[in-house]
């Protein structure tokens, strides 16, 4: 998840900071189920030679997206319908009434969460999720909402809450709804939609399925997106040709990157640009899960590639573009959740736009969201019921 820009305000606050010295259990402690009270940190070793130190903050049931308040506290919501609050410390300080009633199902359920650019003031948070279709409880489709956040010290309350965006148009099926959120510098609502798994709305500008779309803070569209022209659905694509896109992040430099699960393998890390096709379903660099072949990237040079690619999988989820003191090595880089990987991939980023694997970070659990805290920090939740918050620090 992209980081709201108010959290440069907090950059300062030393979040979640815990008794980093703690003893280091053996290996076999990061799989091992005990309570986050009873776990002093243990180590994660990573391809590139050098260890991560993790220690465990909290445990959830399917949590699917994290973010920071200005004052230190966190956000994270589950799957299941769920948001909390949590302390400075990392733990639980209680739930967040009035959110949008959710019923999970496949991969659908409640979202994202991000801070409104004018947070401090406003008080005003984003959020997605998955809805049934009023009229047809097989259909579904990804919505977001603006809502006003009241917090107290043991939880808070939204209120003012208002649809201001859903996919065009529901369909059968609970997978690839996407809808991670991302706030630009120059103040605009991104959102990632998936394609649903119907593969061909990715490429049909009369839907907003399998695309980037791009929206005024408020949810109207604006004037000058790349396709405004042709009204509809269209008015709101920034990009087009995206299967599962899972993670979206601007980096400092105002570059907005974009991650997406891959049919059969062919994992990709996008670079988005304005008008830009990215591809799918016509070219990839995986194959359908039935064996049928899709063609390659390189033999349809009118698509823009991407700027990484995994095959095997990763499966990513989640993603921040690291900017902090505490990995000095780190700056710019991408850093992404692998659910069927089970690590934490780096990505390094050269400034043509070209990308590669740096590390990768295992310990044998799969991965739903990564954040980078105002304390410099690299914050992950693990994914499914009983999943850890883990806070990763260097371990020397």
């Amino acid at each position: 998840m992209s980081r709201s820009p108010i959290l440069a305000l907090a950059a300062a606050v030393s979040a979640f900071a815990l008794a980093a010295c703690a003893s280091e259990p053996p290996a076999a402690a990061a799989g091992d189920g005990a309570a986050p009270a009873a776990e002093a940190g243990f180590l994660i070793p990573g391809t590139e030679g050098a260890s991560l130190r993790a220690v465990a903050l909290e445990t959830f049931d399917s949590p699917w997206a994290m973010t920071f308040l200005p004052d230190g506290r966190a956000l994270v919501t589950e799957k299941g319908g769920a948001l909390w609050l949590l302390g400075p410390d990392g733990r639980k300080a209680g739930q967040v009434t009035g959110i949008p009633s959710v019923e999970a199902r496949g991969q659908g359920g409640l979202g994202d969460i991000i801070l409104h650019p004018d947070f401090a003031t406003t008080g005003e948070v984003y959020l997605s999720y998955a809805e049934r279709d009023g009229d047809n409880d097989e259909l579904s489709g990804a919505a977001v909402e603006i809502a006003t956040l009241t917090l107290t010290p043991s939880g808070g309350a939204l209120s003012a809450r208002r649809v201001i965006w859903r996919q065009f148009e529901s369909v059968p099926g609970n997978g690839h709804y996407g809808h991670r959120l991302a706030v630009s510098p120059d103040r605009y609502l991104f959102i990632s939609s998936g394609e649903r798994q119907k593969f061909t709305p990715a490429q049909d500008m009369g839907s907003t399925l399998g695309k980037v779309v791009r929206l005024n803070l408020d949810g109207s569209v604006p004037a000058d997106n790349p396709f405004a022209a042709q009204g509809g659905p269209a008015a709101e694509v920034w990009t087009l040709g995206h299967r599962n896109p899972l993670g979206l992040a601007f980096a400092a430099d105002g570059k907005l990157w974009l991650h997406e699960m891959g049919p059969r393998h062919g994992d990709e890390l996008n670079l988005i640009l304005p008008g830009q096709n990215y591809g799918y379903p016509e070219v990839s660099n995986g194959d359908h899960y039935d064996g049928r072949e899709i063609p390659d990237h390189d033999t349809r040079p009118e698509f823009a590639a991407p700027a990484a690619y995994w095959v095997p999988a990763i499966s990513p989820a989640g993603l921040d573009i690291y900017e902090g003191d505490l990995f000095p090595g780190w700056s710019g880089n991408a850093l992404i959740g692998g659910l069927s990987s089970e690590a934490l991939v780096r990505v390094a980023i050269a400034e043509d736009g070209t990308a590669a694997e740096a590390a990768r970070y295992e310990w044998g659990k799969r991965v739903r969201e990564v954040e980078v805290g105002p304390d410099g920090a690299v914050y992950v939740l693990e994914d499914k019921d009983g999943a850890r918050l883990l806070r990763l620090t260097p371990a020397g």
